[in-house]
Parts: C-alpha cells; sequence; structure tokens
C-alpha cells in the first residue's frame, strides 16, 4: 500500500477540529496517517513501516486522539476507591526505551494543548516517582506511555482489570527493535494478557524499514495452532535520500584498535559545521573515551555532552531537555539514543567505529534531520582499515535500501516462567487457560504443551531436584485446582525483580570530598553505576574516565564505589561489559564480496585499496564463497590466521574449537585471538606443514563436525554456562536480585547460582533452565546457527596459503595478540610501534 490513490479521503475520516489543526499549520495529513485513521475505524490491528521522519508517531495517535475527542466522556467509567469516577486506559504506547516514551509524550502533548483537546496523557517508566505509580492505578491517564517492563507490572496488579477492561488501542513505536530480545518475549507475554483483558484490543505497529515485516505484522496478532495470522501492512516508500559519506582524513588509518582517536580531529571540525551533531559509538567506554578527546581539543568552547545508560538519570534527562531545547552543539551517546527521539536541531549524525549492520546504521543516521523529506546527514569514521570494508558496505546497502534485521527467534523459557509466576500474583489462574493465551503470543505459538506443565512444575516447586527446599515453592494449587501465589512476600519480591534485562552486578559511583587522614566522607551525589568487576579490579588510588570526569578510586563502602575528583592526565578507561555488537551476516558477505571484486576497491581510501592490492601481491584474496587461510612463522611460533567475516562471537566459539581438533592431532596449539573478522591461531608445531600433510587437513580441521562431541564436551568444561544460566536463573526467579528491604550484591548472586548450577548438572540435566541456558548460549554466546551456516558454505572451498612471513591482511589480528582490554593512551602507542613493525614485515 504506497501508492496515494489506495488510501481513504481524509475528509471522510478527519473531523473538523484535527483538519483545522493540520490546515494552521500548512500541512496535509500525509496518506499512511489517514490510512490508519481507516485501519482504527475498521477494528483492524496494523503495522506501519515507514522511514525516518515519516510522521509514524502521529499516524499511530491520530485514531486514538479521534476516538477519545468524539468520545465526549461517554466511555464506562470506573469507580476508584475514593468513590471518585474515573475512566481507564484507552491507549497504551509502548516503548523500548525509557528516554523516547518521554520524548513521545512531549510531542503528543503538543498538538492536545494546541486543539485544546480535554485528553490527559502521562509517562511510567522505572524513572517514574513511587507515588505517581500508584496514583496513576487508581487515576489512570487517558494515554499512558510506558516500557514493557511496567506492563508485565500493571497486568499482574490488583487494578489490571480496572486499568485494562476498556483498553483500545495499544502502540508499540520501533516495534523492530522491541521482539527480537527477551523483552520482546515477555512483551508478547503481555499483550496476549491484554487481549485477554480487553477483546476487542487492536494493535499498531510502527516500524522503520525491515527485512521481514510479515514477521512483525504477526507478532501484533493473537497466534492459532497450525495457522498464523497477520496484521493489515500499510507500507510508505520513499523519502529523501541520505548524504553518508566516510571520513578520509590525511592521517594514516590504523590496521586495527577500537579507539577511532586517529580521528578525532576530523571529527571536531565536522561538529563545528552542524548546527547539533548527534555521535554514535558501540560502546560505553568508548563513548567515555570520544567525550574526554573532544574536551581536550575543545578550543572553541562548544557544549558536548554525553549520554550512556550507565549514567545517573538526572544527568541524561538533562541532556536529552538540552537537546530538545537546541543548547548542545554536540552528544555523544551509545545506543541510549538510537531509536525514534524527535530532535529536529540534529543535522549530523556521526558514527564512530562501524555500524555492524545496515539496519542499525539506517536507525541512527534517521536521527539527522528527522523529516521524512529532508536528507539524513551522516559521517562514518571506521576506527581500522577492516572497518573501512564494512563502512562502505553498510553505506552501500543504505543507498539500496537493504535491511538485515534479525528474524524472531522462539520465546525463551525463563522468561516464560517469569511470567507464569506473574499471572498467578495477578490471580489464580487454570494450566489449560494460561496455555491457550500463553500459544496465541507469536514467539510462544510453537510452545509444547509439555513444555509448558515443566515450566509450571518449576515455578511451582524449582525443579525435582530442587523440590525439596521450600523457598523455591513458588506457587501452590487450590482445592479448586486452580495455580495461586504462595504467600504475600513471593508476589511483592516478584514486582521488585521483574524484566529482563540483567546487566553486570553494578555498584553506584558515589562522589565524595576527602578528610583529613584521607577517609572519604559520607553523602555525595552518584554520578551513575559501574560494573562491579571494574572496582575489583584497581587498587585505592588508581585513577578512570566517568561521566566525562577523571576520578580517583577510593574504596568500596556497601553497594557503593567511593571516588573524588582528580587532576590526573592519564586516566584508566572503564572496560564496560555488554560492549560489542555483532557483525550482520549480510555486511559479513558484503565485505567478503568487495575483498573478491578489485573493481569496487576505487571506491576505498587509497591507503586501503593500496592494502588490498599488496595482499593480492603477497598472498591471495579469497573469493566470495571461499575461506583464506594463511600459515607463517614468526618469533619462534606458528600461526594460522583464517579470514571468515562472520563476527566475533561466532569467531570466538570457532577458535575454542579449533584449538581443541589440534590439540588432539598433536600440533601442540597455545592460543587464538578473534575479531569480526578474522580469526588467528599460534602453536609451536608447523601448522602449514601439517595441513599440506593432510595431518589435519583443512577440511577435517573445520569440518561441521566439530559441533558435535566437540562443542559438547568444551561446553561441558567451559564458564561461558555458567555464566549464561546466572543470567536465566535471575529472569525465571530462582535467584531474585532484590528482596523487600535489601539488594544481593554480584557476588552472591554468583556463588548462589554456581552452587545450583552444579545440582543441577549432576542430578537433573533435563532441568528448565539449563535448556534455557543452553538455547541462550548457542543462539547469543555461541552463535552455533551462524558458525553452522559458515562451515557448511566454506566445505571443499578452503584455500590455503602457506607465507614465509606475514601477509598485510593478517597484521590486524596479530596486533590484537596479547592486547589489554582495557586501552589506554600509552597502550596506542605501544600498539602504533608494533603495527609499525608488522606493516614493515608485511610489506617487505
Amino acid at each position: 500500500m504506497s501508492a496515494p490513490q489506495d488510501f481513504p479521503d481524509p475528509e471522510l475520516l478527519l473531523p473538523a477540529a484535527f483538519a483545522g489543526w493540520f490546515a494552521a499549520r500548512g500541512w496535509s495529513p500525509r496518506p499512511h496517517q489517514v490510512a490508519l485513521l481507516d485501519k482504527a475505524r475498521q477494528g483492524r490491528s496494523v503495522l506501519l513501516v515507514a522511514p525516518t521522519g515519516a510522521g509514524k508517531t502521529l499516524a499511530g495517535f491520530l485514531p486514538s486522539l479521534v476516538d477519545l475527542t468524539a468520545d465526549k466522556g461517554e466511555r464506562r467509567l470506573m469507580a476508584s476507591g475514593r468513590g471518585v469516577a474515573r475512566r481507564g486506559i484507552h491507549t497504551l504506547y509502548i516503548s523500548p526505551l525509557k528516554a523516547l516514551a518521554v520524548d513521545v509524550a512531549r510531542n503528543v502533548e503538543r498538538p492536545i494543548a494546541e486543539m485544546g483537546l480535554d485528553i490527559r496523557v502521562e509517562t511510567r517508566t522505572g524513572d517514574t516517582p513511587a507515588h505517581k505509580r500508584q496514583r496513576q492505578k487508581t487515576v489512570p491517564p487517558d494515554i499512558l506511555m510506558t516500557t514493557p517492563e511496567q506492563v508485565e507490572l500493571l497486568i499482574a496488579s490488583r487494578e489490571a482489570e480496572d486499568l485494562f477492561g476498556d483498553l483500545s488501542c495499544v502502540v508499540f513505536d520501533e516495534l523492530h527493535a522491541l521482539v527480537t530480545s527477551k523483552r520482546g518475549d515477555l512483551l508478547a507475554l503481555g499483550l496476549a494478557r491484554l487481549r485477554q483483558l480487553a477483546p476487542k484490543l487492536r494493535a499498531v505497529g510502527l516500524s522503520a524499514t525491515v527485512s521481514n515485516p510479515e514477521e512483525l505484522a504477526a507478532w501484533l496478532v493473537p497466534q492459532v495452532p497450525g495457522e498464523t495470522h497477520v496484521a493489515d501492512v500499510v507500507t510508505i516508500t520513499g523519502g529523501a535520500a541520505p548524504d553518508i559519506r566516510i571520513l578520509e582524513a590525511a592521517e594514516r588509518i590504523p590496521w586495527a584498535g577500537h579507539s577511532a582517536r586517529w580521528a578525532m580531529g576530523a571529527v571536531y571540525a565536522a561538529i563545528k559545521t552542524a548546527k547539533t551533531a548527534l555521535i554514535f559509538v558501540n560502546t560505553r567506554s568508548q563513548a567515555e573515551m570520544v567525550f574526554q578527546e573532544l574536551w581536550t581539543i575543545n578550543d572553541d568552547n562548544l557544549r558536548i555532552a554525553l549520554h550512556h545508560g550507565s549514567l545517573d538519570v538526572g544527568q541524561r534527562r538533562r541532556v536529552e531537555a538540552a537537546m530538545a531545547e537546541g543548547s548542545l552543539d554536540a552528544v555523544v551517546a551509545t545506543s541510549t539514543l538510537d531509536l525514534g527521539i524527535d530532535w529536529g536541531d540534529v543535522d549530523l549524525v556521526i558514527h564512530v567505529g562501524a555500524p555492524k549492520g545496515a539496519s542499525r546504521l539506517a536507525q541512527r543516521i534517521g536521527r539527522a534531520n528527522h523529516r521524512m523529506d529532508e536528507p539524513s546527514r551522516a559521517l562514518l569514521v571506521p576506527a581500522n582499515r577492516f572497518e573501512v570494508l564494512e563502512c562502505r558496505a553498510a553505506l552501500d546497502a543504505n543507498y539500496l535500501g537493504d535491511q538485515d534485521t534479525p528474524p524472531i527467534r522462539p520465546g525463551a523459557l525463563d522468561v516464560l516462567a517469569q511470567h507464569i509466576l506473574g499471572m498467578a500474583v495477578a490471580k489464580p489462574f487454570a494450566e489449560d487457560g494460561l496455555f491457550a493465551e500463553v500459544i496465541s503470543a507469536y514467539p510462544y505459538r510453537a510452545l509444547d504443551r509439555a513444555l509448558f506443565d515443566q515450566a509450571v512444575r518449576y515455578v511451582a516447586t524449582g525443579g525435582y531436584a530442587l523440590k525439596v527446599y521450600e523457598r523455591y515453592a513458588k506457587i501452590r494449587r487450590t482445592k479448586e485446582g486452580l495455580w495461586r501465589v504462595a504467600n504475600p512476600q513471593i508476589a511483592q519480591t516478584w514486582r521488585l525483580n521483574v524484566g529482563t534485562i540483567v546487566e553486570m552486578p553494578m555498584l553506584k559511583v558515589r562522589l565524595v570530598a576527602k578528610v583529613s587522614g584521607g577517609t572519604p566522607s559520607r553523602g555525595g551525589r552518584v554520578l551513575g553505576e559501574m560494573e562491579e568487576y571494574f572496582f575489583e579490579t584497581l587498587a585505592k588510588g588508581d585513577t578512570f574516565l566517568f561521566g566525562g570526569e577523571v576520578l580517583r578510586f577510593e574504596t568500596i563502602r556497601d553497594n557503593e564505589a567511593l571516588v573524588t575528583r582528580t587532576r590526573d592526565e592519564s586516566p584508566r578507561i572503564p572496560a564496560y561489559a555488554g560492549g560489542k555488537f555483532p557483525l550482520s551476516t549480510y555486511l559479513a558477505d558484503k565485505v567478503r564480496a568487495m575483498l573478491a571484486a578489485p573493481e569496487d576497491w576505487g571506491k576505498l581510501p587509497e591507503q586501503v585499496s593500496d592494502w588490498l592490492k599488496v595482499q593480492k601481491l603477497r598472498s591471495i584474496l579469497p573469493k566470495r564463497e571461499e575461506l583464506l587461510v594463511e600459515t607463517f612463522p614468526r618469533a619462534g611460533k606458528h600461526y594460522m590466521v583464517a579470514y571468515p567475516f562472520e563476527g566475533r562471537l561466532a569467531h570466538q566459539t570457532l577458535g575454542m574449537l579449533l584449538t581443541r581438533r589440534l590439540e588432539r592431532f598433536k600440533a601442540r596449539p597455545i592460543g587464538f585471538v578473534a575479531t569480526d573478522y578474522s580469526i588467528g591461531v599460534w602453536a609451536l608445531d608447523d601448522l602449514g606443514a601439517l595441513f599440506k600433510k593432510g595431518r589435519p587437513s583443512l577440511d577435517q580441521l573445520f569440518d561441521e563436525d566439530m559441533l558435535g562431541d566437540d562443542l559438547d564436551a568444551w561446553m561441558a568444561d567451559s564458564y561461558l554456562l555458567k555464566r549464561t544460566f546466572r543470567t536465566c536463573a535471575v529472569i525465571a526467579g530462582l535467584i531474585e536480585r532484590r528482596h523487600p528491604g535489601q539488594e544481593k550484591t554480584g557476588r552472591q548472586i554468583t556463588v548462589s547460582t554456581d552452587l545450583v548450577y552444579d545440582v543441577l548438572r549432576s542430578h537433573e540435566p533435563d532441568h528448565l533452565l539449563l535448556k534455557a541456558t543452553w538455547a541462550d548460549a548457542s543462539a547469543g554466546l555461541l552463535d552455533i546457527g551462524r558458525l553452522s551456516q559458515m562451515l557448511a558454505r566454506i566445505r571443499h572451498r578452503i584455500v590455503l596459503k602457506c607465507l614465509d612471513h606475514i601477509s598485510p591482511l593478517a597484521v590486524p589480528i596479530m596486533l590484537e595478540i596479547g592486547k589489554e582490554r582495557v586501552a589506554g593512551e600509552a597502550d596506542e602507542t605501544l600498539l602504533a610501534e608494533e603495527a609499525d613493525a608488522l606493516v614493515r614485515e608485511a610489506m617487505e
């Protein structure tokens, strides 16, 4: 549905007050905005797929505003506890980001105020004060802007039927970003319950361009076993083509590294050409580094701010408000700001580091000139030479309109367990009824009844191996055969632990003053939070960068890290967990295609194309479907470098399995290192000679059977499964992070989950949480599916090149060997010196 003549006449659907509001601004309602009015009139659920700046948010809300205006108070009124007549929520708006909910509320309130409509809009996030959240249950707004976690809490509340009994519409903003994670699973289950509470509910999904809109359309509506139902889809094409370029500076592009320090002067110059620049990075530590580097060279006193998830909420809100007012020149941000927020003064997006996905790049550059008819202006700043190739592939994909959003995976079992307990908190439930409700949710449509029953038993007993412990019994059967929550404290604890975002254990960072004797004072301002493990690596007096300030670590007190200000010129940079996005399969394929097509190298900076030309001269470049494996000696060791271009996660798993297999063939491997682009293994024996003799052959070494017994044996010994189990156990409520009046430390959670993991492995290997753990590890930490596809693709297509010394293409991976995880300026200098030596060796 993309041609204007396909859309209904706006005069038939738009009330006079709304038509006048559009006309007063010199606007006409866009065709897709009218189309959503028509879908609402028919009671149809709908997915709107449109480019950035197309007015998706107004399209989603317009039917609700019209309906609420026509309603004139005639909707069902509810009697509150104080006897005051009130009505339930009409429209629920759900956002993946707190900041987006706040921003959209501000934008929706504007037309309401300008038309003088009697419609109340409020937000409800984890940052909303408790008294306001409680008041919203008794005096709900007409439109509530909220997040997935708050939806789960509300549907489990005593007031759920009154709040949602006449719910008309639920709007999911940036739906593509909501549905591909465990938060999406929890939200899908919440939507299934909302349909039970409000059977006439219609769902509206708003999304940027995606690779598979039919899948998103199916997510919006209830599913039936053996059938796939989909919502209506309205697709808008067109819009101004973006203006994207890759930074080309006189400085030498590094061969390796992720900091992009080499380009900060050029980034600063670009900021000066913009009204407001939004500088995206992929990790929080990179955000801190870029912010500090820009401040160091800020001779023009530009107003530059920092925004990432670890900073205190007050500081984040101040930055967002300043952005909205247009009083900042630049903001350095992570993914906390890469969705939907409409700041019209942002006219340049700078992406530091490779984007890792074509869709992610499209999403982020859409923050510039957030209007459909004006081109987004973006500058890509690669941190190293391989990232130049990736940026080029992402840029080409953007111009072609290609997308690489990941598919929706099956619903997670640990999320299901959390939801089951939540439904018991809401009211006693019957298993048959809840099962029918759960499988109506798209991610759980294929859930086996036996697995659902196992999940209920887990919530009831903890599982066979744990049922002797009373504390794992969360629900009990009533004499009517229904399941109810075992006691009120369990319900209270569940409310404190709702959600699927399990970060590494965190400590509050509190800025204190030092008193005589060097003892830190009490009190002081909280700057934000950081991972506990980082502080465990520090000694008193160590310095680090956080919130744009250099801080001195003093001590840990309770759940807080106490810090003071310092003038140290060379702080350490915090290495936050969670870090890097994996390289998308789509971009990986495009990079391989680029390497195999010398005719396309003219699009690349000269120093990068020269690098590839020398590689072709000294070694070879693989064809698109081939795997190149190079071997060479260096400094008394023998190296193998392979170039799968399948992303860091798949490469790390491959490295583990390759070294185990080489060990079995007596090749005496010592270690390996992986990047998004390649994998390097070093050994005491001459690997090239062994491969030539077929001991093993490369087909044997890279055979798909490594994902069988080899993988199982490695996983049995790996710490990764324990780490994954810890997350699943927290989400599923086996181990609670928070109890009324207290909060467990990360160390306490780790000890508890490790003990339980060992018990279950020994006594109940088919436990629900072990199944959940394996599913998570396979899809996430290990990327087994992608690795399997890669091994199948390269079968009988592996090219061996035995070299006398390192090749140009191998220089980046060699520079990763032994590199410190927390990198500072001194490390950058050492890296540059090592790079010079390796480059001379590769190019001679």
